[in-house]
């Protein structure tokens, strides 16, 4: 072995160098010396029933050959034809289909790969059969044991390759139930802790199934009968005249004492990754619980389990942490025993650093590392080409410091295969690592052009896989070559990948890799794609919902437009249930006709290829509570018994309370009444009962959602029948007649009844007159009538209840009255006050209590309106009343009418009714003010004066002392001009007005008078005319059949002269109608009479007015001195509703523009149609 260099930078060069180029894979076009790829594990057991096939692939450059040895001697596999190589491959196949014994293949193997670089070899494979012997015949005699005792059943399974799995079953194949009680332990035997009656059975086989012949076997069966002493000396000791046959007494309670393991203490040895399995049976009545702890330490959580009822500790992959003391611990009501296991941790050699292969350049230097671990410390042996190194020809670039090979100054032809060899006690590892020395340019092995696409945030890793010799170096570029990428933003690994820690959209791009050494350069490019992460905007929420109702869950979420979506939802991490009730929308859930099934998380999952999102929530599923059962009837008392249930379901809703009712089968069957409540966390409750009652009850829970269905009644419980706790109530004593007394009260139920012949004892006497009570008994009835009382006195009234058991409590008096006749006065003194024309107030003395005969409720005033004082009103009107309180001895009549004569008289009235009225009293009222005028309305117009009527009111009130006449103009604005008023006597009915504007608007007022005042007023609108012709005020002409068919024939006249004219015109000569109006010398128009409608000849010049218009030739109408017009020239306007008073005119070019005026006409009307 060569020194170790002093140099220590050189070494850590070394290392860095080796660590680099050992990451290196080389091509399969380039030479290499070969390298196990595939190999059969180190102990291989076989089936006997199939081939056995050994496995030894590998690749190298030339393609390597094969060879195998067995037992460390070559194994020449051309001299049986049984055995056999695969074509281009090392793995050995050995048929035994012709009958062969697989064990005479049994051994140990090894395989070795060969090329002109170097030779590559396997693990040593130890062959071996798997074996599952029969079990030996034997005799089990049947087991009796007393009840109470510890017993073991022994498996003993025969010994198999690898050991069988264990079970215990029955003639039926049915396995045998385990408890804390029967266990079956680690070794295959059954253990009972205590045995009971009912562990008797003869039919307990043991089972042994042998894993790689699927095979199982099974042990004859176990008789085990268990005895019973008490019973058994009971039994028999009433034939053998009380001789206890059997003097063994029966087994006693007892502390728990230790079957497994048998001694205090004991120790355990487990190689690290393993399996750690610690059992502890103990015998015990009643039966141990059984504990663990760790001394000075914990027992790891996430990789023990506690199995078989707590009596096993088992710890997966364990590590050197797990050595230690370890307690177990069995307990009972006797007491407690532990058993302490001393475990230590041994280790088979496992990897540290394993021997990676090594590419070097000529001149190069390099290292091959053999890092393993164990306990004990693994020792470390190198090979060269499958010999020991110290065996193998000298190289002088080579030196060897224990786990450490080092290269330098390589040549070309010095590539080989070296193995690393670490073994202990408890194993050994061998790896392969070849030397290959090339001188190769780079080349990139990373396709090109690959588009990588990353989620903003998240970390991009970018390949550049290269390979060349000596090792390239790498540079990356981004978009373009002008500047190499550096910086904290950026990793750059040994393997040649860029890692961008956090990416972001600036970073999207194409990306260079460069790949250079002393041999040449290669580049290689690729795209990143930044995309925006996948967000769940509006997660599903939490839900409550009743059974057989819908519910809705949504989902929703953005991503990325280019990445496609996919909405996925889970139930409990799982898929949905297949079931149609689940549909799934894009953005929701919906789940209808929810069962108790569907409670669970739901989750929605936003996937695209390159993330996901996702969010949960929970849905409860809630329903009324279910049923209470098990009702039970405990601690009966005279008047209470105890009820206890067990609560349904509360179907995750809690229950809030427990209404509990009841019914009553004597009185009642059928009919259920609540009797109490109790709250949702209480199952029993003490319930207050009645006598003589047949109860049954039933139980119902209350939760948010609503009550549970009535459980099933409890059995019948009766009381006993006793004397009325309590009497009836709401009693009273009233009369209905002037000389009884009626004495009524609420009867009692049937549950307040106590038991049977229910009577009520009534009870009177007058109050402060009578001594002694008089009393009657009554049964089935509500009410009692006492005759021939005084009228209106006060009596002491007693209602108590009796059966036939007894009376109840005693009663309480209530004061009641025997009843009212009608009052025997009537109130005097009556006095009236005449207040104003519409009130009076009236006064009378009060009537004696003496008369009253009753308790006074008050007086009644009946007054009516005999007649008016005028002469032409004299009706009468209806009677009316007003009441007042007994305390009154005045009050006020209200609403009378004026100038009136009224009767009036005054009545106390009592329970009974009312009494004898007063002496009629007569009063008139004074004059008020008159009622509106009965009508009031234009009956002639005029070109200035204007005639009205009117008409006396109705309700005069009083003497009319006159008529109150008003009238003002008003414009076309509305705006009012100057009032002017008149004093009209009583006795006249119509007036004319004089000297008014013609076409002018007037508004009139009239009131009526009395010496009380003007009453209300009525008003009236009118016109003063422009013409008599238009005149007709009281006719509206436009509605009249006559004029209706004058405009038609006019209207049907001027269509004719319309289309006689059109002709003319055609034709280009004069008409008649024109010729006429050639031969007028004047403009003027004529004059329209009064009694001819007719019109003027048709003109076709349209600056002449029509021959008989109202409008002269100027186009103008004076106003006659009348400052307000209604009418402007030339316009077409209306009245205030709606009357058309416009007309027509027509205008020549030197019109000037005046202000006319017309009053409302059908002439002017048809003017302007025309």
């Amino acid at each position: 072995m060569m020194d170790r260099p002093k140099d220590g930078p050189l070494a850590l060069l070394l290392l860095l160098l080796g660590h680099m180029i050992s990451a290196l894979e080389v091509p399969l076009d380039l030479p290499q010396p070969p390298t196990i790829t595939h190999q059969s594990p180190k102990d291989y057991i076989v089936d006997p029933r199939e081939n056995i096939v050994i496995h030894c692939e590998a690749k190298g450059k030339p393609h390597p050959s094969f060879s195998w040895t067995r037992n460390g001697m070559h194994f020449d596999i051309d001299k049986d034809p049984k055995v056999l190589m695969r074509p281009g491959s090392g793995t050995l196949v050995m048929d035994i289909s012709g009958g062969e014994r697989s064990e005479a293949y049994e051994g140990i193997y090894q395989c070795s790969a060969h090329n002109e670089l170097g030779t590559a070899v396997s693990n040593s494979i130890v062959i071996r059969q798997s074996r599952s012997p029969l079990w030996s015949k034997e005799r089990i005699s049947p087991i009796i044991a007393q009840k109470g005792q510890s017993l073991i059943l022994h498996c003993r399974p025969p010994a198999g390759l690898p050991p069988p799995i264990i079970f215990w079953m029955d003639n039926n194949f049915q396995r045998l139930p385990q408890s804390r009680r029967v266990s079956q332990a680690l070794n295959g035997d059954l253990y009972f802790s205590n045995v009971q009656p009912e562990d008797s059975r003869s039919d307990y086989i043991c089972y042994a199934r042998f894993p790689h012949t699927q095979t199982i076997q099974q042990k004859q069966p176990i008789s085990v009968r268990v005895l019973d002493m008490d019973s058994l000396n009971d039994t028999l000791a009433d034939y053998l005249n009380d001789t206890d046959l059997f003097s063994d007494k029966p087994a006693e309670e007892r502390a728990p004492v230790f079957m497994v393991p048998s001694e205090s203490v004991s120790s355990k040895m487990v190689l690290r990754g393993e399996v750690l399995e610690m059992e502890c049976v103990a015998d015990g009545l009643p039966t141990p619980a059984v504990s663990w702890v760790k001394r000075n330490g914990e027992i790891p959580s996430g990789r023990a389990s506690f199995l078989n009822f707590n009596k096993t500790l088992r710890i997966m992959d364990v590590s050197e942490a797990d050595a230690g003391e370890y307690r177990c611990f069995a307990k009972n009501r006797h007491g407690s025993v532990h058993h302490s296991i001393r475990v230590t941790v041994n280790a088979a050699p496992y990897w540290i650093s394993a021997p990676r292969n090594l590419v070097l350049a000529p001149k190069e230097m390099g290292i091959i590392t053999c890092r393993a671990a164990g306990h004990p410390k693994p020792s470390i042996r190198w090979l060269v080409n499958g010999l020991p190194i110290e065996d193998a020809p000298k190289d002088p670039s080579r030196r060897v410091e224990e786990d450490t090979l080092i290269f330098s100054e390589v040549q070309t032809g010095s590539s080989a295969v070296y193995q690393c060899n670490a073994s202990n006690l408890y194993g050994y590892l061998l790896s392969n690592a070849f030397v290959n020395i090339l001188a190769e340019p780079p080349r990139v092995l990373t396709l090109p052009n690959i588009i990588y696409q990353v989620i903003r945030n998240k970390p991009a890793l970018l390949e550049c896989v290269v390979f060349g010799s000596p090792v390239p170096t790498i540079t990356w570029f981004k978009d373009s070559r002008s500047s190499m990428l550096e910086g904290n933003a950026y990793v750059f690994h040994e393997n040649g990948a860029l890692e961008i820690h956090m990416s972001q959209p600036s970073n999207s791009g194409k990306y260079t890799c460069v790949a250079r050494n002393n041999l040449g350069i290669s580049e290689n490019h690729v795209y990143l794609e930044v995309k925006e992460p996948t967000r769940i905007l509006r997660p599903p929420e939490y839900q409550v919902v009743q059974r057989n109702r819908d519910v809705v869950f949504e989902c929703k979420a953005k991503h990325d437009p280019s990445l496609v979506p996919t909405m996925t939802w889970l139930k409990d991490d799982r898929e949905l249930p297949d079931d149609e009730r689940f549909r799934v929308d894009s953005d929701r859930l919906t789940i209808t006709d929810v069962t108790e099934s569907d409670a669970g998380t739901y989750t929605c999952i936003m996937n695209t290829t390159l993330d996901q999102d996702s969010a949960s929530a929970q849905l409860t599923v809630v329903e009324q509570p279910g049923v209470p059962t098990d009702l039970e009837l405990t601690d009966p008392g005279a008047r209470s018994v105890q009820l206890t249930w067990t609560p349904g379901d509360e179907h995750n809703s809690p229950i809030k309370k427990f209404l509990i009712q009841y019914e009553d089968a004597l009185h009642q069957s059928g009919v259920w009444h609540n009797l109490t409540e109790v709250p949702g966390t209480k199952t029993t409750a003490h319930l207050k009962l009645s006598p003589y009652v047949h109860y049954s009850f039933r139980v119902l829970a209350l939760n948010d959602v609503g009550f549970s269905h009535p459980s099933m009644p409890s059995r019948q419980f009766r009381t006993s029948p006793a004397a009325p706790d309590e009497n009836p109530t709401e009693v009273k004593g009233h009369g209905t007649e002037h000389n009884n007394l009626v004495i009524t009260w609420k009867p009692l139920t049937p549950l307040q009844a106590n038991g049977p012949g229910l009577q009520y004892k009534v009870m009177w006497r007058q109050l402060d007159m009578e001594k002694d009570w008089t009393s009657v008994s009554v049964a089935n009835v509500s009410k009692f009538v006492v005759s021939g009382t005084p009228t209106f006195v006060p009596y002491e009234v007693m209602v108590q209840a009796l059966n036939d058991y007894g009376p109840g409590p005693k009663p309480s008096a209530v004061i009641g009255y025997s009843g009212e006749d009608f009052p025997s006065a009537a109130p005097g003194n009556v006095r009236i006050l005449v207040l104003n024309s519409t009130l009076a107030e009236v006064h009378w003395s009060p009537v004696s209590l003496e008369s009253v005969r009753g308790r006074l409720q008050g007086y009644k005033v009946h007054y009516s309106r005999e007649r008016s004082l005028h002469r032409h009103n004299s009706h009468q009107g209806k009677q009316r009343t007003e009441i007042f309180s007994p305390n009154k001895t005045s009050g006020m009549l209200p609403d009378l009418l004026p100038y009136s004569v009224y009767s009036l008289r005054v009545t106390a009235f009592n329970g009974r009714g009312e009494g004898p009225s007063s002496v009629p009293q007569r009063f008139e009222t004074p004059e008020g003010v008159p009622g509106t005028p009965s009508f009031f309305k234009v009956s002639a117009i005029d070109l200035d004066s204007l005639t009205l009527e009117w008409g006396p009111p109705h309700e005069r009130n009083g003497r009319l002392s006159g008529y109150t006449f008003k009238y003002q103009t008003v414009n076309s604005k509305n705006d009012l001009g100057l009032l002017e008023e008149l004093d009209l006597p009583s006795n006249q009915s119509s007036f004319t007005l004089h000297n008014l504007s013609h076409s002018t608007r007037y508004k009139f007022y009239i009131s009526a008078r009395t010496q009380r005042g003007s009453g209300p007023t009525l008003t009236e609108e009118a016109v003063t005319i422009l013409d008599r012709a238009m005149v007709s005020p009281q006719v509206d002409i436009a509605t009249q059949g006559w004029f209706i068919g004058l405009m038609s024939a006019i209207a049907l006249l001027i269509l004719i002269l319309l289309i006689i004219c059109f002709i003319k015109r055609n034709k280009g000569g004069k008409y008649p109608v024109k010729e006429k109006e050639d031969a007028h010398g004047d403009p003027e128009i004529q004059p329209m009479k009064e009694d001819d409608l007719t019109f003027g000849e048709y003109s076709d010049e349209d600056h002449k007015p029509l021959k008989g218009s109202r409008t002269p030739s100027s186009g103008t109408v004076k106003r006659d001195g009348s400052d307000d017009s209604l009418v402007d020239s030339g316009d077409t306007q209306f009245n205030e509703d709606g009357s058309f008073i416009g007309q027509y005119s027509g205008r020549s070019d030197r019109d000037a523009t005046h202000d006319s005026s017309e009053p409302p006409s059908p002439v002017n009307a048809m003017n302007s149609i025309v």
